[in-house]
């Protein structure tokens, strides 16, 4: 028997596939296009779904046995559909500008603290319902239309299975969820106008949907006794994927976004998490909650610094046959004589804006303290520091909710890097380990579908078998504090430059 995790990105969706131990076999990807111009940003919902259906049918071609695919996807995004499930209009990204107005009208009327109590989120036009509002009154036609409003999630399962549920973490994404009841809230649909019954019913992380539909097995290929399981958002799977399930540990995702995400074991203190713009999200244990603290740029900043000021490093490091990461790595202990020494650089990585605490659009990128002596090698170093030092920042943003993570799992394409690794661990004064798996929320999503059929007793027995653990790194006394002295100035820094900007 095999499993499956399908992950519905932004750009793209994968469905990477595993035995019934949870060893990783085999993975298909399909890409599809964004719409980005001065009229929004959009995503064609037919289009994923076509991707999905690929990726279904190139694993189902291979593995006859595969019988359980979990669910997860990005959040906020909706699909407004008819009774069948078709889509009625374009699906709009949560950097699309359109809601604002709506947003602010919702607050005006239930104040914005008071929001944030009961949704768990600080009120922002990124979310699902102050853009289907604005949908309400801008296409009116396409509004009256709807029998349906999906989030990409409870789009696929529906699409795939005609039973229409979504998990409690994707439908925290609508800011129109209760956190403590974990259910619809009347008070803020209400308000806006909207009746809830468009939404899908709320269930647990992992809950089974049911079967494919027959037009599905017959179109894919698939059997007709695989089993669709609804997953979670994207971050949540990652830390089901780490193995963290307890509030003494927390996961770095080191991917394009960096992102940290703590556990608690009871529904933390409100007001530090609205201040610090902080989502407050259903977990998978029964009680307990995971936030998001979070960089919009964590590998993509790095990602810009290889390829616009690292071109000649990347020719020599393919004439090496090493990665130009370990090639600039390298180039930078051969300078400085060592790892262990900070580049001297102040990096606010806001290169696509900030996220968490400030969450702020407008705030830009900025590189302090270079010298005509400074290299490509000194910038790699100073951006990787930049994005820890926001995680430092995060960190102690949240210590008043209640967070007490004394150890982190790091997965993504960052926990491959030894450096980056002893930095973290060294600035965030704590072990760090890194996982086997890039992908963590396909192993999350898997690891939930093998205890829906029975193939894991548990998600502890699902992380025995599937969560690998690789290097542990400890943090050391000298390196920490020498860190702290420089981020008492980079903690100064966002404030010191906004206004500029």
């Amino acid at each position: 028997m095999k499993i499956g995790g399908l992950d519905i990105g932004t750009t793209g969706c994968k469905l990477t596939v595993f035995d019934e131990k949870g060893a990783l076999l085999d993975k298909a990807y399909r890409d599809y296009p964004v719409t980005r111009n001065s009229k929004g940003h959009t995503v064609d919902a037919a289009v994923i779904l076509k991707g999905v259906l690929e990726v279904i049918s190139e694993i189902a071609a291979k593995y006859h046995d595969l019988r359980g695919i979990g669910v997860t996807s990005f959040g906020e995004s909706f699909v407004m559909t008819d009774d069948e499930g078709v889509p009625l209009a374009p699906v709009m990204l949560y950097t699309d500008p359109r809601g604002r107005k709506e947003r602010e009208q919702l607050e005006d009327k239930l104040g914005s603290f008071h929001m944030a109590e009961i949704s768990g989120l600080h009120p922002h036009e990124m979310y699902s319902l102050p853009k289907l509002m604005w949908i309400r009154e801008h296409q009116p036609d396409v509004f009256k239309k709807a029998k349906h409003v999906f989030l990409i999630e409870d789009f696929i399962v529906f699409s795939l299975t005609k039973v229409a549920q979504i998990d409690y973490s994707m439908a925290t994404r609508t800011l129109a969820f209760d956190v403590r009841s974990l259910s619809w809230s009347d008070e803020i649909f209400d308000t806006a106008g909207v009746d809830k019954s468009l939404f899908s019913k709320p269930v647990p992380t992992g809950t089974p949907a049911g079967y494919v539909t027959s037009d599905v097995a017959r179109e894919t290929g698939i059997s007709k006794d695989t089993l669709i399981v609804s997953i979670s958002q994207d971050q949540v799977s990652a830390a089901v994927g780490a193995g963290v399930f307890s509030p003494d540990r927390a996961v770095d995702g080191a991917g394009t976004v960096e992102c940290l995400t703590p556990v608690y074991d009871s529904l933390p203190d409100m007001k530090p998490m609205y201040d610090g713009n902080y989502a407050v999200v259903p977990y998978v244990i029964p009680g307990s909650y995971v936030c998001y603290a979070f960089s919009y740029t964590g590998g993509a900043l790095i990602q810009w610094c290889v390829d616009n000021l690292a071109k000649k490093e990347k020719e020599l490091a393919r004439e090496q046959g090493i990665a130009v990461n370990a090639y600039l790595e390298n180039e930078y202990r051969s300078k400085r004589g060592s790892d262990d020494i900070p580049s001297g650089l102040l990096v606010l990585p806001h290169f696509a804006g900030a996220a968490t605490p400030y969450m702020d659009t407008g705030s830009r990128g900025v590189i302090v303290g270079l010298t005509t002596d400074s290299s490509a090698a000194d910038i790699y170093r100073g951006c990787m520091e930049g994005v820890v030092y926001e995680m430092v920042l995060n960190s102690r943003h949240l210590r008043p909710s209640g967070v007490r993570y004394s150890s982190i799992a790091a997965t993504g394409g960052g926990a491959r890097s030894r450096v980056w690794m002893q930095m973290k661990a060294d600035m965030l004064d704590m072990p760090i380990t890194a996982l086997e798996t890039v992908d963590a929320g396909t192993v999350g999503s898997a690891m939930l579908t093998g205890v829906a059929l029975g193939l894991f007793k548990d998600l502890d027995a699902a992380a025995t078998e599937m969560v690998i653990p690789t290097d542990t790194y400890e943090p050391r006394k000298a390196m920490h504090e020498a860190y702290m002295e420089i981020y008492e100035r980079y903690a100064g820094l966002y404030e010191a430059v906004r206004p500029l900007m």
